[in-house]
């Protein structure tokens, strides 16, 4: 694998990780919101991922690595809370909180970070390595 082939694989786990971390920070921010019914209140998302890996050879010249497929949300239930003074509170007094899991959320993103350091260290290291390269070529 060319050393050009692993910059391109790096750069792509690292938008992979900044499409994740974006998604988590939208869920973090609305982990407090409320909606009036179960259909708009906010549901947590998640980005789903997909591999490349087209024309394989023992070289891997072409396509791979991995793209961001679409987000998704989960399917986890939404909490219902009985608060009638709230005036997005449905005709039985009703109001419906995201189903954000903040503990679930941090952890995900300690995760995402790790991840995201691991492609960026990748990336610095492929490209002291074509820097020594051409130090050797031109001596």
């Amino acid at each position: 694998m060319s050393l050009a082939n692993i910059l391109k694989l790096s750069g792509g786990a690292l938008n992979a990780q900044t499409v994740r971390l974006n998604t988590i920070a939208s869920n973090l921010s609305n982990v407090e919101t409320v909606a009036g019914s179960a259909d708009e209140a906010y549901r947590a998302k998640r980005p789903v991922f997909q591999t490349v890996l087209q024309n394989a050879t023992s070289q891997l010249e072409s396509g791979f690595g991995v793209v961001v497929k679409g987000i998704s949300e989960t399917k986890r239930p939404n909490a219902q809370v009985y608060d009638p003074e709230n005036p997005l509170a449905d005709k039985d007094g009703y109001i419906y909180r995201s189903n954000v899991n903040p503990l679930e959320e941090m952890t995900d993103m300690l995760d995402a970070a790790r991840s995201y350091e691991t492609a960026l260290t990748t990336a610095s290291t492929a490209r002291e390595l074509m820097m020594r390269t051409i130090d050797m070529n031109t001596k």
